[in-house]
């Protein structure tokens, strides 16, 4: 156990009672924040000084942050606290019901409602004044017959702009969500005392043993097997909270038994394809995300798609690709690698499976479009195009898998070429 030595503190510390503010918001919000830590950010802003604001936030950040995906809920809470001019207005926004058409209206950014979640934390609200004389009570009747429950609402709530609370919930969703597929008929048959094909071969060893008089006709059927389910999940940093809870809900997908998939596999891609498939057979959610994140080590990374599918196609494609198997691409397109080596490698992957499935966050704006030279190149060899950004989008997924001739969005966007 490390032992720190007694610091030397000013009569008045404000600085010191900030910091510890600041990382009791962050612990709130999610990061592992401890008492040491709070003491090395201290200890580390008098050594660094105040020269410039990039070096108090870097500062802190090396002592708070220790994962990738804590970043972006550092960057929030570090943003409304000590760099934002308007924090009290960020923080009346969240404690005040807003009114639509009075201002307008901003949807949270990324981790930002977590932010603020965890400043307001222990906050009490004041109670409205209550009318003391009947004249000045004022009766508000409100017609909630069409509104939507929590649950509906957060079935269309961007992940991204979930707070704490609604990550856990949605988490929970995700668990009890399952992704059935109708089976595959095989060349193969089998006999059936029913079947619907004639079996010759049956027929005629059954009529030697009666001097070749042919006494029943003997029947079969097809054949049924189930497809492969292949994952390829982006985590980089545009990506990040999407693949997460993405990542949930293919681990119950993994673990839900009946739901016909022959197999489950599991690739994350940033600057490299890492194969996390025995992570995802892991009962417990948590301890299975954990060692998936430990082992891809690219978390929040640059994007070279072409990269990754040329080394899941070298080396694969051949072991995981059989029995028809459905392949989920969840990528924003934004790649910042070669074109042509991810045009090469896109088509190579479509022609070796079933149905190739592009499920990309970017399409919940209403202007998307194929803009972007990576999502250009995609988009061609996809099956089906479709939005990932919510749990609706992710229910829909059945209907793209059990439907050959579901094409999303891809129709509407090819036009645009």
């Amino acid at each position: 156990m490390a032992v720190y030595a007694d610091l030397d503190l000013p009569d008045n510390p404000k600085l010191v009672h900030n910091i510890t503010h600041f990382a009791r918001a962050l612990r709130k919000a999610g990061l592992p924040v401890g008492p040491g830590r709070v003491i090395d950010a201290i200890r580390a802003v008098e050594a660094a000084g105040f020269t410039h604001r990039s070096d108090f936030f870097y500062t802190l950040q090396a002592c708070f942050v220790s994962k990738p995906e804590h970043r972006t809920v550092f960057a929030q809470v570090f943003r409304l606290y000590w760099r934002d001019p308007r924090y009290m207005e960020h923080m009346m926004s969240m404690m005040l019901p807003s009114i639509r058409g009075v201002q307008k209206d901003r949807k949270a950014k990324a981790a930002e409602k977590r932010a603020a979640e965890s400043l307001l934390d222990g906050v009490d609200r004041e109670e409205p004044e209550i009318a003391e004389s009947p004249e000045d009570e004022v009766e508000i009747v409100v017609d909630a017959s069409r509104t939507m429950s929590s649950q509906e609402r957060l079935k269309t709530l961007d992940f991204e702009q979930m707070g704490t609370e609604e990550v856990a919930e949605a988490k929970r969703m995700l668990a009890r969500l399952s992704l059935p597929v109708k089976p595959l008929q095989s060349r193969r048959t089998q006999p059936a005392s029913k079947g619907h094909l004639f079996d010759m071969r049956k027929t005629m060893r059954d009529a030697m043993r009666y001097g070749g008089d042919i006494r029943d006709l003997a029947a079969k059927n097809r054949r049924v097997r189930w497809p492969n389910l292949v994952v390829l999940c982006d985590i980089s940093g545009s990506m990040s909270q999407y693949s997460r809870m993405v990542l949930h809900f293919l681990h119950a997908v993994s673990n839900e038994k009946g739901a016909g998939w022959s197999k489950v596999h599991a690739f994350t891609f940033g600057t490299r394809l890492t194969n996390i498939t025995r992570h995802m057979r892991t009962r417990d959610v948590d301890a299975a995300l954990a060692a998936a994140g430990a082992e891809a080590q690219d978390w929040e990374g640059g994007t070279r798609i072409g990269q990754a599918l040329h080394a899941f196609n070298r080396d694969w494609s051949r072991r995981v690709l059989n029995s028809g198997a459905v392949v989920l691409l969840i990528t924003d397109g934004l790649d910042r690698g070669d074109v042509t080596l991810l045009n090469r490698e896109i088509e190579r992957l479509h022609l070796s499976t079933r149905r190739l499935i592009w499920i990309n966050p970017l399409l919940r704006w209403d202007g998307f479009a194929p803009k972007a030279e990576g999502i250009r190149t995609i988009l061609p060899h996809v099956d089906c195009f479709r939005a990932g950004h919510n749990i609706n989008s992710l229910e829909q997924l059945a209907q793209a898998i059990s439907d050959a001739s579901d094409s999303g969005e891809k129709s509407r966007l090819a036009a645009m070429l």
